[in-house]
C-alpha cells in the first residue's frame, strides 16, 4: 500500500527532485511544510537544532532515506549553519529552496526584557535567517537560481505586546526578505513570507487548552476557526513553486481574514450586524 506521501499528486507545483531546506523542522510548521514538499517529490533536508524531535518527525514521515535527511543545526551559529549546507550538498548537491521557519518566543515586556534574551530571541528569530540566507543563498547562486520562503508572522505588522522582541524579529524578517529579494533578484533567486496569525502548534497549544478562550479567538476570525499547520504550508509551497516564478519580495498573510476585521471587532451603535438586519427589514 503506497505511503500518504506517495499518494498525492502535486507534480504540477515544479519542485519534483528538488533540493530543500526547512529550518524548525522538528516544529509543527516545519514538520507540515517537510511533509507537503515529500508529496511535492522534493528531496528535504530537516534542520533543527533539537535532534530528538527530528528522530520522532523522520519516523513520522515514513518517506525513503534518499529523499529526507534529518541535520542537527543551530542556526544561531554560523559553523552549525554551514556544516549543514556542507552536509546537504555533498549529498544532493546545492540546495533549491530554503524555508526559514525556526522561532523562539516567550513573555516579557518590552521595559522588562533583559538585554540577553533580546538578543537571544533576535538570534533565533532574525539572524538565523540570515545566515541560513547567506550560507544557503551562495549555494542558489551557483546553481543559477533558487527560491526562500521566510515564515514570519502578522505581529511584524500589528505589535504583539509582552512577547519581547518577538514582533520586532519578525518585522524585520519581513524587510530581510525584501532586501533579498532585490539583491539576489539578478541571480534568478525570489524571497517571499509567509505570515500566520493565530494557529495551533505544539508552541501554542496551551493556549487552546481553555474551551472558551479558543471559542473567543474563533468568535473572530471570519474563517471561522484557527489556523493549522497545513494552512501555512500549503501558502509555503506555492511561493517555493513554479507558479510563483513571477511573485518576489511579497507577504502572504494566512490569517482567515482577521487583519480585515478590526474594525468589525470595535463597538459602532447603529452599524452593528444586528442593525444592518433590521434596517433591512424595515
Amino acid at each position: 500500500m503506497a505511503s500518504a506521501i506517495e499518494k498525492v499528486d502535486t507534480t504540477w507545483l515544479g519542485l519534483t527532485g528538488g533540493v530543500c531546506v526547512v529550518t524548525g523542522a522538528g516544529g509543527g510548521i516545519g514538520a507540515e511544510i517537510a511533509r507537503q514538499l515529500l508529496q511535492a517529490g522534493a528531496r528535504v533536508a530537516l534542520l533543527d537544532r533539537n535532534t530528538e524531535t527530528l528522530g520522532s518527525v523522520l519516523a513520522d514521515l515514513g518517506a525513503s532515506a534518499d529523499r529526507v535527511m534529518p541535520v542537527a543545526c543551530d542556526v544561531t551559529s554560523a559553523d552549525s549553519v554551514q556544516l549543514a549546507a556542507d552536509k546537504v550538498r555533498a549529498a544532493w548537491g546545492p540546495a533549491g529552496l530554503l524555508v526559514n521557519n525556526a522561532a523562539a518566543l516567550y513573555a516579557d515586556a518590552v521595559m522588562d526584557i533583559a538585554l540577553d534574551k533580546w538578543n537571544q530571541l533576535l538570534a533565533v528569530n532574525l539572524s538565523g535567517y540570515l545566515l541560513c540566507a547567506q550560507v544557503f543563498g551562495r549555494q542558489m547562486i551557483e546553481n543559477d537560481g533558487g527560491a526562500m520562503v521566510h515564515v514570519a508572522s502578522i505581529s511584524g505588522s500589528i505589535p504583539q505586546p509582552y512577547s519581547g522582541a518577538y514582533s520586532v524579529s519578525k518585522a524585520g524578517v519581513k524587510m530581510l526578505s525584501q532586501l533579498l529579494a532585490v539583491e539576489l533578484g539578478e541571480h534568478r533567486i525570489r524571497s517571499n513570507v509567509v505570515s500566520p496569525a493565530m494557529i495551533r502548534t505544539p508552541m501554542s497549544e496551551g493556549i487552546y487548552e481553555n474551551p472558551a478562550v479558543r471559542q473567543r479567538r474563533e468568535q473572530i476570525v471570519p474563517a471561522g476557526r484557527i489556523s493549522t499547520p497545513q494552512d501555512i504550508a500549503g501558502a509555503v509551497l506555492f511561493l517555493a513553486s513554479d507558479r510563483a516564478s513571477y511573485i518576489s519580495g511579497q507577504e502572504i498573510l494566512v490569517d482567515g481574514g482577521l487583519t480585515q476585521a478590526w474594525l468589525s471587532l470595535i463597538p459602532r451603535p447603529g452599524f452593528q450586524k444586528e442593525d444592518a438586519a433590521s434596517s433591512s427589514n424595515a
